[in-house]
């Protein structure tokens, strides 16, 4: 498995931006697809973003697309999301997480495909 670790969160008003970065332990970390969930308070963990190995295919939940994008330096085990425009209901502890898959351009917006997660990191927008 891969350690992930969040940075970045913080509070911000609302049209704002922040930058979250998800550092991974390893030296394989071009073999896993990636992906942002976020949970806010008394809700469900929900998907956000989703990348690929190759860095090349993309996914974004309705809600955040055209605001967040997702990307990766493979050189540097990181992972990005760049928040943008935020609004108050974007107000969550986000996480990164990690997948398995020998496909270069397989993602996935489902829990259940991501085997390592990291702590999270706090995201306030405040009105």
């Amino acid at each position: 498995q891969v350690q992930l670790v969040e940075s970045g969160g913080g509070l911000v008003q609302a049209g704002g931006s922040l930058r979250l970065a998800c550092a991974a332990s390893g030296r394989t970390f071009s073999s896993y697809f990636m992906g942002w969930f976020r949970q806010a308070p008394g809700k469900d963990r929900e998907f956000v973003a989703a990348i690929s190995r190759s860095g090349g295919i993309a996914y974004y939940a309705d809600s955040v697309k055209g605001r967040f994008t997702v990307s990766r330096d493979n050189a540097k085990n990181t992972v990005y999301l760049q928040l943008n425009s935020l609004k108050p209901e974007d107000t969550a502890v986000y996480y990164c997480a990690a997948g398995a898959n020998l496909n270069r351009n397989y993602a996935s917006t489902l829990q259940y495909d991501y085997g390592s997660w990291g702590q999270g990191t706090q995201v306030t927008v405040s009105s």
